[in-house]
């Protein structure tokens, strides 16, 4: 079976990251967040804002009638 040589670079490596945190998740949180912070990069959070909405996500009692009835069908 072939093997890519990067990908198993990038295996090996996180498994030793992993392995010097105990495979602790919090502590690897941790540390992660704090190189985040440590490398000044601006950061940008990309969730959905919960007061903004859309035309197609607003609830279907703002469509009308025909939007609430489910049980009509095209044919």
């Amino acid at each position: 079976m072939w093997t890519d040589e990067i990908v198993e670079e990038i295996h090996r490596i996180r498994e030793e990251y992993a392995k010097s945190f105990n495979y602790d998740l919090d502590a690897i949180f941790t540390d992660l967040r704090k190189k985040e912070a440590a490398s000044g990069r601006k950061i940008v959070n990309l969730a959905r804002k919960p007061d903004l909405t859309t035309r197609w996500s607003e609830p279907a009692k703002n469509l009308g009638e025909d939007a609430k009835d489910t049980s009509r069908r095209l044919t």
